[in-house]
Formats: structure tokens, sequence, C-alpha cells
């Protein structure tokens, strides 16, 4: 009881200070609002950054191996011109692979090229056409709107069927019925018979909105399946409860056996990985996070002066009522805690001004963009602790100041 009289009372204090000088308490409060405004609003902006652009790299597939022809991360120690050297991966080495991997559960195959898709008068330009072996839709999660996958005869076959983002399809039939609807691709015409969800914008650019996809015995009677330019790539899923490194360390053997590399051979393949992409992310986030500490770290040191000296400006004013407190039985550690408390509200009013500018912000920014910025909870609860602490660190001195006053001398001011 005696803790909650002393913070409401203390409360009351610096609410009056808030009042009776507002202008010293805006400049004073003015520091700490930058400050946290400067951490908070960096940290908030990377955060829904990096959940956007994980999101987006676990939609590709954090279990799967990506077997190519070029590594996504390049070593000092490997000359840039024996990769050029490499061949690029097949079609049949796909059967091969699942036949002799014990820890696949899937496997497909892949190629990309940008192309503009018809319907009568309608087009859409620099679409990705993805051509995929049969098993894609066990290795990539994606979801359906409308209409269905190809059957396991069609994408043998190679019938000129196609799946088509949603985007696609608004353009192409303004909104209407696509399903069995004809689009022209490569001069020819294919029949739409799925739509994708839509997924919307994606921070790593792998959204199916703009995909159209087509079986990839199809698309070979169109372009060279060999080409480095469209990207050839066999896609491995692991099984579950496999490590992608034990399925790494797998298709290095089965590669280099189908290959028919020597023992002291160097691989000609690349395994890629989703964590090469998540490691490279995790250096830049630290770098700025660590920039927003710097930035805003200046500007909370001049706001804890502000305090400081506001709090020093406080105990001046108010040396007599001090004084009679303590004349009546007030114990120092009373005075000591009243007027911390008080410094750490007012950084906590200074901390709160900065968060609701940045929420203000988020809501501005989520309304006229494209971008999901979310003020998360622990950001809220980290910007509030910071200026708690602040409160302590700046307003210890002058509440210490405070409480060895001598009650006499103080009444006599």
């Amino acid at each position: 009881m005696i803790w909650q009289k002393i913070f409401l009372e203390s409360f009351r204090f610096a609410y009056h200070a808030l009042i009776s000088n507002k202008l010293r308490t805006l400049l004073s409060l003015l520091g700490i609002t930058i400050g946290i405004f400067a951490i908070i609003s960096v940290f908030t902006v990377v955060d829904s950054l990096e959940s956007n652009i994980r999101s987006s790299v676990a939609s590709l597939g954090s279990n799967v191996v990506f077997v190519q022809k070029w590594p996504w991360s390049f070593g000092d120690e490997y000359p840039w011109w024996k990769y050029m050297n490499r061949p690029t991966p097949k079609v049949d080495e796909v059967k091969e692979i699942e036949h002799r991997s014990a820890m696949a559960e899937s496997v497909c195959f892949m190629v990309d090229v940008n192309k503009t898709v018809k319907h009568k008068t309608n087009s859409v330009e620099n679409v990705e056409v993805s051509g995929v072996s049969h098993n894609y839709y066990k290795v990539k999660n994606f979801e359906l709107q409308a209409g269905r996958y190809f059957t396991d005869a069609e994408s043998e076959s190679g019938k000129p069927y196609a799946i088509i983002g949603s985007t696609i399809a608004e353009s192409l039939f303004g909104g209407g019925e696509a399903i069995g609807k004809q689009i022209k691709l490569f001069n020819r015409n294919a029949t739409v018979i799925g739509v994708f969800e839509k997924e919307g914008s994606s921070m790593m650019g792998n959204s199916n909105d703009n995909t159209v996809l087509l079986p990839i015995a199809y698309l070979r009677n169109f372009v060279d399946l060999r080409s480095e330019r469209i990207d050839p790539t066999i896609m491995v899923k692991a099984k579950l409860g496999i490590e992608v490194d034990e399925l790494k360390f797998e298709l290095t053997g089965i590669m280099r056996a189908i290959r028919k590399l020597k023992p002291l051979a160097d691989d000609d393949f690349a395994l890629n990985e989703i964590s090469l992409i998540s490691s490279g992310f995790d250096s830049v986030f630290a770098v700025i996070g660590l920039a927003g500490w710097i930035i805003g770290g200046f500007s909370i040191l001049v706001g804890g002066f502000g305090i400081a000296n506001i709090m020093f400006v406080s105990v001046k004013e108010r040396t007599n009522q001090i004084g009679i407190q303590k004349a009546l039985g007030a114990k120092n550690y009373f005075i000591l805690i009243q007027f911390l408390i008080e410094a750490i509200v007012l950084c906590i009013i200074g901390g709160g001004i900065g968060l609701l500018l940045i929420f203000t912000g988020t809501l501005i920014v989520n309304n006229y963009s494209d971008l999901s910025i979310v003020l998360s909870n622990s950001n809220i609860l980290l910007g509030i602790t910071i200026s708690a602490i602040i409160g302590v660190v700046s307003g210890f001195i002058p509440s210490y100041t405070a409480s060895r006053l001598d009650p006499v001398e103080a009444m006599r001011s």
C-alpha cells in the first residue's frame, strides 16, 4: 500500500511538472521521443522486412535442395571460370535421383523463361513462364483458387495445359471465368486448367501471381532445356525427419555417380539451400539494427541530459517542500523513490509519444503501399523498457541529491 501511495504521489508531481512548465518539459522530452522513435522505427521496419523476406524464402522450401550449375554463394578458393565449364542439370537426371535416393521425398525439374501471354486483344508482358515436371506440386507449396493441377498423364505427354497466376487471370479475362479458356504462348494456344490463389507481392519476387505453369514436356517444344539462360534446376525435397545436410551429402554422391566423376575430380554441380539466403540477410539486418542503436543512442543521450536537467530544476523548486516532508518523518529512500519515479514517468511519456508516432506511421504505410509494417508487442515493450532505464539513469543523481538534503536547511531555502 505504501508503494502505491508513493507511486501515485510521484505521478501527481510529474503531472504538475509537465503542466506548470510546458515549454521546458516539451524540450526535455523531445530528445527521448526522437531517440525512441529512431530506434524502435528502425527495429519495426527491419523486423517487418525480415518477416516478409523470411516468409518469402520459406515458401521456396526450407527442406529443399536445389541442384544447379551455379552456387548461390562463391568462395575465394574456387575460380569463376571453372563454374563456366559445368553442365546444366538435365531432365533425365531427375529419374536417376528418384531411383537412387533414399532420403528424397519428391524430385522435380524446373526452368523459367519470360514471355508475353495473350488472350484475344488482351496481353501481359514479361510473364514468368515455368516449365515443371509432374512432382512440382509435391515440392513447392501453393494453392489454387480455381481449377486443378496437371494429371500424371498430362505432364508426361506434354499436353498444352496451363495454370496461371491471379494477376494474369485478371488482366486477360477481366475477372471473368478463366478455366477452359485459351491463352497464346510461343504463338501456340494453351488451355487454362487452373488459377493460383492470390499471394500478393513477395520480397523475394517468387509470387505466383504473375506466373504461368506449363508441363516441361510441352515447354521443351519451344525452348532448349540445356540452355543456361532458362536456369535449369532440379528441386529435391527431403523426407520428414531428414536434415538438409544429410540430403546434400547423399545427393553429392548420387550426382557424382550420375555424371561419372572420378574420385579426385571436383564437383561439377552446386547444391543450394535456403539457409544460404537467410544467412546473407542476417548480417545485413544486424548492420541496420546497429545503425538504429547508434542513431537513436545519440538522441536518447541528449534526452537523458534533458531529463536530468528538468529533475535538478524540480528539486530546486521543491527544496522547501522536501524539508517539510523530511521534518514530518519522510525517510531518505521515500524522497529518492519519489523523484526517481517522477523521472521514469517523464521518460515513459516521452517514449510513449515516440511509439505513438511510429504506430501512426505504420498505419499510413500500410494504407498507402503494398508493404506490411507492424509495430510488434516486443518492440513496444523494448521502447518502454529503454525509456524506463533512461529515467532511472538520468534521474538517479537529482533524486539522490534531494534525498540527502538537510531538513532544516531545506525549509529555510
